[in-house]
């Protein structure tokens, strides 16, 4: 672009330059001779003389025209206002008082055996005190052989410069590109495939050193999930044993509060393992129809007696882990049953989206509780009792597993009242 306009401006002062150099050399000249012949005439030293080829009816034009009409012009002669304008400006600066000054390029004529002179002949006319004085002169070439070789030199540079630059560009580009995708995925994707290193040293060093960057990453969450394997199965395998002991327990009422703990405890545990692992699992990626897996949860609380009904399922077609999604899905909906009456799951496709809906009919939220429900052990009920609210780690699940599908868990209140959790996804074809 900057070449594009550097040339532009270049043209531009190119074509300038030579307007004035044709105006400077060819009516400098004839301002001169107009000035002669006018101060001649006054002199007596030249009469009227129009050139008496002339008179005898050839079209040829005098290099010295005085008369009390001005010379004739030839059919193909053109104007050339500027060049008039510039004659009377000087005419003007010497203090002859012009009443009009006109300037015609005259048509050139075949000149057999002769060699002809660069530029074009002017005819300038001069009306000065009632008195037409008329000079032929020359100007300099136009330059648009120069002008032509300028716009041939632009194009020259724009491919000899613009194709490899376009060629290198799309080199760096390209795996750029690719770097970009990957550093958008999930890290938690152990399946993940390192990178080609591609393009220039820069741009390959910079793809090694994110392929190694993750690789720690993937090992970091393998070693993670080792760990809470290990801590899951060395706490429940206590609280198991502990529970087999307090079913001994003689007293009913202590025993049925030591039951309750141990099962809270146990449902917490399960919770927070859920929200460590959550976008980190083995389960393969799939095309999952999400019409179809909202109409089986659907089913399935029904089934339980749930106050669960279905709103409009527009058909979508997600890549996705389906029990991870299932888990996010029947948070949202146990949250609806549990602080909104009744739960209606919808699903929208907009703007390359798609939607899954879970609305409810209850109160609503506040802005500040919106903000702060998703976050870990936030509750919106204010007890730490289970049976009133859990652990407060269901939406924290819930947006864990939809930011690592590659999607975005969202809370609004309704229009009407109630509140919307939405679960939007990239659609692809189906």
């Amino acid at each position: 672009m900057m070449l594009f306009v550097a040339q532009a401006v270049n043209f531009a002062l190119l074509v300038r330059g030579q307007k004035q150099q044709m105006l400077a050399h060819g009516g400098g000249m004839a301002v001169a001779r107009i000035i002669d012949a006018i101060d001649r005439h006054e002199s007596g030293r030249i009469a009227a003389m129009p050139d008496r080829r002339q008179r005898s009816g050839r079209a040829r034009i005098p290099k010295l025209w005085v008369g009390a009409s001005a010379p004739p012009v030839p059919e193909r002669a053109v104007a050339l206002p500027a060049m008039a304008d510039y004659v009377h400006d000087l005419l003007a600066e010497a203090e002859v008082d012009a009443a009009a000054v006109t300037a015609w390029a005259l048509p050139q004529r075949p000149r057999l055996g002769r060699t002809r002179l660069p530029g074009r002949t002017v005819l300038v006319v001069a009306e000065v005190d009632g008195r037409f004085y008329g000079v032929r002169t020359r100007v300099a070439p136009d330059g648009r052989r120069l002008q032509g070789f300028l716009v041939w030199q632009t194009l020259s540079l724009y491919l000899l410069l613009l194709i490899p630059i376009l060629v290198i560009a799309w080199r760096v580009a390209a795996p750029l590109r690719d770097l970009t995708r990957a550093a958008r995925a999930s890290p938690a994707l152990h399946e993940a495939v390192p990178l080609a290193e591609a393009g220039p040293s820069d741009v390959r060093d910079l793809i090694a050193a994110f392929n190694a960057y993750r690789a720690r990453i993937a090992a970091m969450l393998a070693d993670k999930d080792r760990m809470l394997g290990a801590v899951g199965h060395d706490l429940r395998t206590p609280l198991a044993s502990l529970r087999v002991r307090v079913e001994q327990v003689e007293d009913d009422r202590l025993r049925d509060k030591m039951i309750a703990s141990i099962d809270e405890m146990t449902a917490m545990l399960t919770d927070i393992l859920a929200l460590a692992r959550s976008g980190a699992g083995t389960e393969a990626v799939g095309a999952l129809a999400l019409d179809e897996l909202v109409g089986e949860i659907i089913a399935d609380y029904r089934e339980r007696g749930k106050d669960v009904a279905a709103g409009a399922l527009a058909p979508a077609t997600v890549h996705a882990r389906p029990m991870l999604l299932k888990r996010a899905v029947r948070n949202l909906v146990d949250n609806a049953v549990a602080y909104g009456v009744r739960a209606r799951l919808s699903v929208m496709v907009e703007g390359g989206k798609a939607r899954i809906i879970v609305s409810d009919d209850g109160p609503g939220l506040t802005d500040e509780q919106i903000r702060t429900l998703v976050e870990p052990f936030a509750r919106g009920e204010l007890s730490r009792n289970r049976a009133t609210g859990g652990a407060g780690l269901g939406l924290s699940i819930a947006r864990e597993i939809a930011e690592g599908e590659g999607g975005t868990l969202t809370l609004a209140n309704r229009a009407g009242g109630g509140l919307d959790a939405v679960i939007a996804l990239p659609v692809q074809g189906r």
